[in-house]
């Protein structure tokens, strides 16, 4: 026997289940031995058939267990788990079949035969029925067909996918049709490995592509799965994650239904659905696979979640027909394949006859729970009468027993999935599985010799036709299904995809209704495929509102996502953007940084524009300093007025009245100046701003060194010639003590009647000191002058505009030049302080340094410790202070004599006074006279005895 590559799995079960001849040598003869027979249960009429079509339904859930005792004779496993669902699948291709055979325009000259069996939803029995069926016969001949009755058409079926794999690689071999009505697996889009495979069902591939659709329709980004240990349950969860994932989802649990009752991995499932925070629920599975899950989960009282539910048990009677079934799974939403209504099935379904074979025997037993053998009743009211119960038999044993079938039960008291014909749906695919191989064996039964197909454009004869060569006819198959005109055709063995999406709701009786919300159509255009009417839905607890599944919170525009260590990227902190960063976007996986001259909202979500600052002309504050500028520079006006209009006084003509005036010159500039500090700083604002105040603060400082340089000369001689007097005392004190001694008068000193210094020396002081801030200013505008510039580093929030003073090194040269003329004119005032006259011009230098020293001393920290236009207004503060405190120092104690005490304004008042207590001693008086001689002011020192 030659058999093609199987894969191991299937290789191992063929072994198993492919009964084989056996055949040895013995005695010189060569003897076949048939290994043993299969069981399988069905139907089949096939006598005068010219064709015969193939069946395989699950009417039974599962195998029955057997004696695993190897010292007997090997049986094949029976069935057990009677369901009422597939049972009508396999009435309903009896339906189709007598259907077609009575009709004139389809297969005229042909009545179809049949031969179905029941897979048991097992391998090993979807095998045995397919090796039977290619047989034959009974026993399995492998590669061989040893019945001689019709040729053998397709095979409709087998059921579930794992099925359909199995069934589908051996007709494989052989190139043998088969039409799939519920197997729905992308794992049998391989045309390679299942060349014949058909469906009517579309692939699970369209499934799970809506499902991940809807997930995503909803924003739900943490789901859980659970999915049948099937082909169908792995093949449809794994494409159904690829596309979730692809787009963000994550997935919270991922959990596999056992194919046997196990209730350890029930209770575990369970546990973990519980557990987890996901609400909404992907299941992908049969709902003979889920039922005993759906159970548990009503025992635990599991609510507050979402199921999405595949098309292979959304509408199933076995999930929804459980009590209270609502209280766990209302709201869900599932995917269900075309539906339509088959007239006549109905009444078929009810025309059954309850001994016509084996199978609706035990359909008629089960649904009645009685029993159609008069044996066997009557053995089960012995054994109960045996067991005591004795009230519940028959009193004369001549009467029927208890548990007897009549046979004439009555169909429509069911209250099973058998007559259910509201959802029609895997039932129609069976009926549109029949109908393509009818109609494909029609074409080829009405091909004409000469337009054929095949070798030599000839055609195949139905009465002895090759499997390929229906396959053929299969393949380019067209046309529009009875009752309900949907045109039927293979694309490479697949039909499209189009489901309906159902909602279960609560009818009026308290039961599940299945309520159109929408439906899917893989051949739509992207934005259209999935169609969906949001305000049809019903949730969970009859909530309109669609449920949230997420790990985490969306993170609003302002924040970003900040993944958690170790857990899925779904699971996330939201973290706000930190200041000058925004996100603009929500779920945004990081913060986008402003512009240089942009900032962040409160918010976080959008870059402002930053606030321009600098200090205006019109703010209070700018009007305040501007009134006091202008009130400082009015009365240094009017304090040179006071000096013009007394300028022949001894008072202004003491120590040079011009520096005095030049000196009022200067304070006006600097009062002045400070108004330039405000406003938008513009380039030339910049420059004269700090140039001016370099050069007035020069101009000032040089003036008052000039005046207090003359000074400090003054104080210097008075201090030398008190000196000498005290010496010439001491010297005339020594001669009286001493009468030996000739008293000899000492020398006076030596009589000085002009300054040290001339009033044109002093002005030629001021100036040089000026010209040379006016150089090194020149210097610095010509280099690097200052100009305004945005500051964004001082505030964020702001932009501050103000003036870059070009470099450092020249700003530093600047001001510390005024800052060495500072200390020098204190220097100077503080040496000449003690000079004695009414006057005191020392002291009032000195104090008006001081003043100024305080000052700028001050305004360095207060400078250093603000920010943008309050720096500005610092620095205003200190020019005006710092002009004010001169201003007042020096010209206030003058204008006090000229204006309120005229009568001191005197030359021998203005002149430098003899200490008291030197004329009361009687020894002299020393003093440094002052007389004012055509504006020229002479010293003279004498000395008295």
């Amino acid at each position: 026997m030659a058999f093609f590559a199987f894969t191991a799995k299937y290789r191992l079960l063929l072994r198993l289940c492919v009964v084989s001849l056996f055949c040895a040598h013995a005695a010189g003869e060569a003897t076949c031995k048939l290994k043993a027979k299969f069981n399988l249960n069905g139907y089949k009429n096939i006598e005068r058939k010219k064709v015969i079509l193939g069946g395989m339904f699950a009417v039974h859930n599962r195998l029955a267990s057997t004696d695993s005792n190897s010292s007997s004779i090997p049986v094949s496993s029976g069935c057990e788990w009677f369901n009422f669902r597939t049972f009508r699948w396999t009435q309903t291709m009896l339906f189709a079949i007598n259907e077609i055979n009575k009709k004139d325009n389809l297969l005229p000259d042909t009545e179809l035969g049949y031969v179905i069996y029941d897979s048991c939803f097992t391998i090993s029995k979807a095998v045995e029925g397919t090796l039977t069926y290619l047989t034959g016969q009974d026993e399995a001949v492998p590669n061989y067909r040893c019945g001689d009755g019709a040729p053998l058409a397709a095979l409709v079926g087998a059921g579930g996918c794992d099925l359909s794999v199995a069934t589908a690689r051996i007709l494989g071999l052989y190139y043998f049709p088969q039409v799939s009505y519920s197997s729905s697996c992308s794992e049998l889009e391989s045309r390679f490995q299942y060349p014949t495979f058909l469906r009517t069902i579309p692939s699970d591939e369209h499934q799970s592509v809506a499902m991940a659709q809807l997930v995503l329709r909803f924003g739900w980004t943490w789901v859980g799965t659970i999915a049948s240990d099937d082909d169908y349950g792995k093949y449809g969860i794994k494409r159904f994650k690829e596309v979730v994932e692809e787009a963000g989802v994550c997935i919270s649990f991922s959990e596999t239904l056992p194919k046997f009752v196990a209730p350890e991995s029930i209770q575990r499932i369970v546990r973990t659905v519980l557990d987890s925070t996901a609400k909404i629920v992907v299941v992908f599975s049969s709902d003979v696979d889920l039922s005993p899950l759906v159970e548990v989960l009503l025992q635990n009282n599991v609510t507050n979640r979402t199921w999405i539910a595949s098309e292979s048990w959304v509408t199933s009677a076995l999930i929804s027909k459980q009590a209270d079934v609502l209280s766990t799974l209302g709201g869900t939403l599932g995917f269900a394949i075309q539906r339509a209504d088959i007239p006549g099935l109905r009444e078929h379904l009810l025309s059954i006859d309850p001994y016509q074979d084996a199978l609706t025997e035990e359909f008629w037993e089960t649904a009645f729970s009685c029993t159609l053998s008069y044996g066997r009743a009557l053995r089960n009211a012995r054994a109960v009468r045996e067991a005591g119960n004795a009230t519940a038999s028959r009193a004369t044993t001549n009467a029927l027993p208890d548990g007897l079938c009549t046979g004439k039960e009555n169909l429509e008291k069911l209250n099973n999935t058998y007559l259910d014909v509201s959802q029609l749906r895997l039932t129609y695919n069976v009926y549109k599985a029949v109908y393509a191989v009818a109609y494909a064996l029609h074409h080829l039964e009405h091909c004409e010799n000469g337009s054929g197909p095949f070798q030599d454009r000839s055609c195949a004869d139905i009465t002895k036709f090759e499997p390929w060569q229906l396959m053929y006819y299969l393949k380019n198959l067209r046309f529009n299904v009875p009752h309900t005109g949907e045109e039927i055709f293979f694309n490479d063995g697949e039909v499209p995809g189009f489901y309906e999406i159902l909602n279960w709701q609560r009818d009026a009786n308290g039961g599940v209704t299945y309520a159109h919300v929408g439906y899917y159509n893989s051949t739509a255009s992207t934005t259209e495929k999935l169609i969906l009417d949001n305000s049809s839905i019903i949730w969970h607890n009859d909530v309109l509102q669609p449920p949230r599944s997420v790990c985490s919170e969306r993170c609003q525009p302002g924040t970003r996502m900040g993944i958690r260590q170790g857990e899925p990227v779904c699971c996330f902190d939201c973290i706000p953007c930190a200041d000058g960063e925004i996100s603009n976007t929500t779920d945004a996986r990081g913060c986008i940084q402003c512009e240089e001259d942009y900032w962040s909202n409160t918010n976080h979500d959008a870059c402002v524009l930053k606030t321009i600052e600098f200090l205006g002309f019109g703010e209070p504050l700018g009007i305040t300093l501007i009134a006091i500028a202008v009130f400082g520079a009015l009365l240094t006006m009017v304090v040179g007025v006071v000096f013009l209009k007394h300028l022949t006084t001894p008072l202004v003509q003491a120590n040079d009245a011009l520096l005095s005036f030049t000196l009022l010159l200067a304070l006006t500039i600097t009062f002045l100046c400070s108004i330039v500090f405000l406003g938008e700083p513009q380039r030339w604002s910049c420059m004269t701003s700090q140039v001016a105040l370099a050069v007035g603060f020069a101009l000032c400082l040089s003036s008052l060194m000039g005046k207090a340089a003359l000074l400090m000369l003054r104080a210097r001689a008075v201090k030398a010639a008190k000196t000498a007097a005290k010496a010439a005392k001491v010297a005339a004190a020594a001669s009286e003590d001493s009468p030996d001694t000739t008293a000899i008068a000492p020398a006076p000193p030596p009589k000085n009647d002009v300054d040290p210094i001339r009033p044109g020396q002093q002005r030629v002081i001021a100036a040089v000191c000026t010209l040379v801030q006016v150089a090194a200013c020149t210097v610095w505008l010509v280099l690097l002058p200052p100009h305004p510039v945005k500051n964004t580093a001082a505030q964020n929030i702001k932009i501050i505009l103000e003036c870059d003073p070009g470099n450092i090194v020249f700003i530093c040269a600047v001001f510390g030049y005024d800052v060495l003329l500072a200390v020098l004119a204190f220097t100077f005032g503080f040496v000449a302080r003690r000079l004695e006259d009414h006057f005191s011009e020392g002291k009032c230098i000195t104090f008006g340094m001081l003043v100024f020293f305080i000052v700028w001393i001050s305004f360095v920290p207060a400078y250093l410790s603000t920010r943008g236009k309050f720096m500005v207004a610092v620095q205003i503060f200190a020019i005006l202070a710092s002009s004010f405190g001169l201003l007042a120092c020096i010209f206030l104690p003058k204008c006090y004599v000229l204006l309120v005490k005229p009568e001191r304004n005197k030359e021998e008042l203005v002149m430098p006074r003899p200490k008291l207590r030197d004329a009361a001693a009687g020894t002299g008086t020393s003093a440094s006279l002052a007389t004012v001689t055509n504006g020229t002011t002479m010293s003279t020192v004498s000395v008295s005895n």
